[in-house]
């Protein structure tokens, strides 16, 4: 299944950058990633890492969960675990899960597993949602928001603050599991 999603990413980038009037030269401009990789990504030439989609999807008005959503199809108000797609990061092996079902709604859930010493970084422009939590399943993880380092282990909830530069790591040799529950909209 993750093979289908990601030759899907190179279609959908290319037409939601379609939908919203956009040249790739202003897609570039907004997202921070360059023509030459927008490029490659939208004729599936390059797997692009989950710091790449998450710039490219807030550009585009949309969370990464969405942009997965769409490239594997949307409209079911239930998503069975089989059927719940899954995209690996190239770089860092993170894995994602988009756990909600594939519709409109305002409320995401999205799981995700951060292999051993890795970690995600993203600007505070690829965050485009009103409301966000994350609750460690299983590990440690630290989470920096901004300047505040909070250190998160198994059970703890953590309700994020208005959009800042934030980085995912997971500081311990096992892998760390978390759910992101989120709210769309600015």
């Amino acid at each position: 299944m993750e093979d289908q999603l990601s030759a899907s990413l190179a279609a959908t980038v290319q037409s939601a950058r379609i939908a919203r009037d956009l040249s790739v030269n202003g897609l570039a401009e907004q997202s921070g990633v360059s023509r030459a990789m927008i490029g490659k990504i939208e004729r599936g030439e390059a797997q692009p890492t989950a710091v790449l989609l998450g710039r490219l999807s807030g550009a585009l008005g949309m969370t990464l969960s969405e942009l997965v959503a769409r490239a594997e199809g949307a409209g079911e108000l239930l998503r069975r675990a089989a059927d719940q797609p899954t995209w690996t990061d190239p770089a860092t092996g993170y894995r994602r899960r988009a756990v909600s079902p594939a519709t409109e709604g305002p409320l995401e859930l999205v799981e995700v597993e951060l292999p051993p010493g890795a970690s995600v970084s993203y600007p505070a422009d690829a965050y485009i949602f009103k409301y966000q939590q994350i609750w460690v399943l299983e590990g440690d993880l630290h989470f920096r928001e901004g300047d505040v380092l909070h250190r998160l282990g198994t059970g703890d909830c953590l309700q994020l603050g208005p959009p800042a530069p934030c980085t995912f790591i997971n500081p311990s040799a096992a892998p760390c599991r978390y759910l992101v529950a989120l709210v769309k909209g600015r």
